[in-house]
């Protein structure tokens, strides 16, 4: 059921790193990119796809990992990434709404590596000249996000918005991973 991929597609971002993703596995990922919705059908979306723990540890070390957490520096050796998604827009066929494109092909790659017990996260925090140059991006395609992968080693859990309406997402001393959603009654109009 789509309600439960949803609940259970939350921001990994600590994986069993020994956990090996196929090149097939992200092929098939990418395939759901490709048929997921473009605006004016431009398909303006490419996608460079890494699986070699090589190649990982350089788009690795070109993130920038939890914003709100901040005395974490991201995954240490051992829960890092088994496989990244590099998202492209191609600037030779883009239009204004690339950035629409860009949210749904993610969540549509999510929601396959979800179903298929694997997690993920949304990098747009990149160094994105030195991504360039690691991985040979040739000028007219512009990075827009990394999409990191592995299998989950973290527990991550939705809880309810405080009463504060502070939305920030938090670890407690066991590691879990807090993820405050505001109500549907909050977030529902009219």
């Amino acid at each position: 059921m789509i309600h439960d991929l949803v609940v259970r597609n939350r921001s990994y971002r600590r994986f069993y790193q020994d956990a090996s993703i196929s090149r097939d596995t992200l092929v098939e990922l990418v395939d759901l990119a490709r048929l997921s919705a473009s605006a004016g059908n431009k398909q303006p979306l490419k996608y460079m796809i890494s699986c070699d723990a090589g190649r990982n540890a350089d788009i690795f070390a070109t993130l920038a990992w939890a914003a709100s957490l901040k005395d974490w520096p991201g995954p240490s050796e051992g829960e890092r990434p088994s496989g990244y998604i590099v998202i492209l827009e191609d600037t030779q066929i883009s239009n204004p709404y690339v950035r629409f494109d860009v949210g749904i092909a993610a969540q549509s790659m999510l929601l396959g590596a979800t179903e298929q017990g694997l997690g993920g996260c949304m990098i747009a925090s990149v160094q994105r000249e030195r991504l360039r140059r690691i991985m040979a991006i040739t000028e007219h395609l512009e990075i827009v996000l990394v999409v990191a992968l592995g299998k989950p080693k973290e527990e991550v859990v939705i809880v309810d918005v405080p009463p504060s309406g502070d939305a920030t997402y938090w670890r407690d001393d066991r590691g879990v991973h807090h993820v405050p959603k505001r109500s549907l009654d909050e977030v529902l109009i009219g």
